[in-house]
Protein backbone atom coordinates (compact mmCIF):
# COMPACT_ATOMS: atom_id res chain seq x y z
CA UNK A 1 0.00 0.00 0.00
CA UNK A 2 1.35 3.42 -0.93
CA UNK A 3 1.26 6.79 0.73
CA UNK A 4 -2.03 8.18 2.03
CA UNK A 5 -3.17 11.76 1.60
CA UNK A 6 -5.12 12.77 4.70
CA UNK A 7 -6.54 15.89 6.25
CA UNK A 8 -6.27 16.13 10.02
CA UNK A 9 -8.15 18.73 12.05
CA UNK A 10 -5.82 19.90 14.82
CA UNK A 11 -6.79 22.66 17.24
CA UNK A 12 -9.52 23.83 14.88
CA UNK A 13 -7.37 23.99 11.73
CA UNK A 14 -7.26 21.48 8.86
CA UNK A 15 -3.82 20.18 7.86
CA UNK A 16 -3.19 18.12 4.72
CA UNK A 17 -0.56 15.43 5.32
CA UNK A 18 0.94 12.54 3.39
CA UNK A 19 1.71 9.45 5.45
CA UNK A 20 2.50 5.77 5.24
CA UNK A 21 -0.40 3.57 6.41
CA UNK A 22 1.41 2.68 9.66
CA UNK A 23 2.24 6.25 10.65
CA UNK A 24 1.04 7.16 14.12
CA UNK A 25 -0.76 10.32 15.07
CA UNK A 26 2.22 11.17 17.31
CA UNK A 27 4.61 10.98 14.36
CA UNK A 28 2.43 13.32 12.29
CA UNK A 29 1.68 15.82 15.05
CA UNK A 30 5.25 16.13 16.26
CA UNK A 31 7.29 15.29 13.16
CA UNK A 32 5.28 16.79 10.32
CA UNK A 33 3.09 19.45 11.90
CA UNK A 34 5.57 20.60 14.59
CA UNK A 35 3.23 20.35 17.57
CA UNK A 36 6.15 19.83 19.94
CA UNK A 37 3.96 19.75 23.05
CA UNK A 38 3.16 16.20 22.01
CA UNK A 39 6.09 14.28 23.48
CA UNK A 40 7.52 10.88 22.61
CA UNK A 41 8.53 9.06 25.74
CA UNK A 42 7.98 5.32 25.61
CA UNK A 43 8.65 4.50 21.95
CA UNK A 44 5.07 3.71 21.06
CA UNK A 45 4.04 1.33 23.79
CA UNK A 46 1.42 3.62 25.35
CA UNK A 47 2.97 3.35 28.80
CA UNK A 48 4.00 6.93 29.63
CA UNK A 49 1.20 9.27 28.52
CA UNK A 50 3.61 11.97 27.30
CA UNK A 51 1.95 11.92 23.88
CA UNK A 52 -1.61 12.33 25.22
CA UNK A 53 -3.94 14.41 23.05
CA UNK A 54 -7.70 14.77 22.98
CA UNK A 55 -9.45 13.01 20.13
CA UNK A 56 -13.04 14.22 19.95
CA UNK A 57 -12.65 15.27 23.58
CA UNK A 58 -11.34 11.94 24.88
CA UNK A 59 -7.74 11.57 25.99
CA UNK A 60 -5.73 9.09 23.93
CA UNK A 61 -2.09 8.12 23.60
CA UNK A 62 -1.27 9.43 20.14
CA UNK A 63 1.52 6.84 19.81
CA UNK A 64 -1.18 4.14 19.73
CA UNK A 65 -3.48 5.82 17.18
CA UNK A 66 -2.81 5.56 13.48
CA UNK A 67 -2.98 8.93 11.77
CA UNK A 68 -5.51 7.60 9.28
CA UNK A 69 -7.83 6.71 12.17
CA UNK A 70 -7.92 10.36 13.28
CA UNK A 71 -9.39 11.63 10.02
CA UNK A 72 -12.74 13.33 10.61
CA UNK A 73 -12.05 13.83 14.31
CA UNK A 74 -11.07 16.90 16.27
CA UNK A 75 -7.54 16.59 17.64
CA UNK A 76 -6.57 18.89 20.50
CA UNK A 77 -2.97 19.32 21.57
CA UNK A 78 -1.63 21.41 24.45
CA UNK A 79 -1.02 24.19 21.92
CA UNK A 80 -4.78 24.36 21.32
CA UNK A 81 -5.93 24.84 24.92
CA UNK A 82 -5.11 28.50 25.52
CA UNK A 83 -7.34 31.15 24.00
CA UNK A 84 -4.78 33.60 22.66
CA UNK A 85 -2.78 34.66 25.71
CA UNK A 86 -5.43 33.42 28.17
CA UNK A 87 -4.38 30.09 29.62
CA UNK A 88 -6.82 27.27 30.11
CA UNK A 89 -7.66 26.91 33.84
CA UNK A 90 -5.69 23.65 33.99
CA UNK A 91 -2.61 25.30 32.49
CA UNK A 92 -2.90 28.12 35.00
CA UNK A 93 -3.42 25.74 37.93
CA UNK A 94 -0.37 23.70 36.93
CA UNK A 95 1.69 26.88 37.03
CA UNK A 96 0.12 28.16 40.26
CA UNK A 97 0.61 24.84 42.05
CA UNK A 98 4.15 24.24 40.82
CA UNK A 99 3.03 21.12 38.98
CA UNK A 100 5.23 21.69 35.94
CA UNK A 101 8.69 20.72 37.25
CA UNK A 102 10.77 19.67 34.21
CA UNK A 103 7.72 20.03 31.95
CA UNK A 104 8.13 16.87 29.90
CA UNK A 105 4.97 15.17 31.19
CA UNK A 106 2.99 18.40 31.62
CA UNK A 107 1.19 18.56 28.25
CA UNK A 108 0.05 14.94 28.51
CA UNK A 109 -0.98 15.36 32.14
CA UNK A 110 -2.99 18.49 31.37
CA UNK A 111 -4.78 16.89 28.42
CA UNK A 112 -5.50 13.70 30.36
CA UNK A 113 -6.89 15.85 33.19
CA UNK A 114 -8.99 17.86 30.75
CA UNK A 115 -10.46 14.65 29.35
CA UNK A 116 -11.30 13.54 32.90
CA UNK A 117 -12.86 16.86 33.89
CA UNK A 118 -14.87 17.07 30.68
CA UNK A 119 -16.35 13.65 31.50
CA UNK A 120 -17.03 14.43 35.16
CA UNK A 121 -16.11 17.74 36.80
CA UNK A 122 -16.95 16.42 40.26
CA UNK A 123 -13.87 14.25 40.61
CA UNK A 124 -12.54 13.12 43.95
CA UNK A 125 -8.81 13.04 44.65
CA UNK A 126 -8.92 9.25 44.16
CA UNK A 127 -10.71 9.70 40.81
CA UNK A 128 -7.94 12.05 39.71
CA UNK A 129 -5.20 9.63 40.80
CA UNK A 130 -6.92 6.80 39.00
CA UNK A 131 -7.59 8.85 35.86
CA UNK A 132 -3.99 10.02 35.56
CA UNK A 133 -2.52 6.58 36.27
CA UNK A 134 -1.39 6.17 32.64
CA UNK A 135 0.62 9.40 32.68
CA UNK A 136 4.07 9.12 34.20
CA UNK A 137 6.05 11.93 35.83
CA UNK A 138 9.75 11.15 36.11
CA UNK A 139 10.19 14.03 38.59
CA UNK A 140 7.62 12.37 40.86
CA UNK A 141 5.58 15.55 41.01
CA UNK A 142 2.30 13.73 41.43
CA UNK A 143 1.16 15.52 44.59
CA UNK A 144 1.33 18.96 42.97
CA UNK A 145 -0.23 17.66 39.76
CA UNK A 146 -3.13 16.11 41.64
CA UNK A 147 -3.51 19.30 43.73
CA UNK A 148 -3.73 21.40 40.55
CA UNK A 149 -6.36 19.15 38.95
CA UNK A 150 -8.30 18.94 42.21
CA UNK A 151 -8.33 22.77 42.40
CA UNK A 152 -9.85 23.04 38.91
CA UNK A 153 -12.37 20.28 39.71
CA UNK A 154 -13.46 22.17 42.84
CA UNK A 155 -13.80 25.42 40.87
CA UNK A 156 -15.88 23.66 38.22
CA UNK A 157 -18.18 21.96 40.70
CA UNK A 158 -18.60 25.28 42.53
CA UNK A 159 -20.09 26.76 39.37
CA UNK A 160 -17.03 27.93 37.46
CA UNK A 161 -16.56 26.66 33.95
CA UNK A 162 -13.37 25.13 32.59
CA UNK A 163 -13.18 25.54 28.84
Amino acid sequence: MGKLELTLRVNGTDYPVVVDPGTTLLEVLRGQLDFTGVKQGCDGTGECGACTVLLDGKSVNSCLVLAMNAVGKEITTIEGLAKGTELNPLQKAFMDYGAVQCGFCTPGMILAAKGLLDEDPELTREDIKDGLRGNLCRCTGYVKIIDAVEHVAHEMSAGGKEK
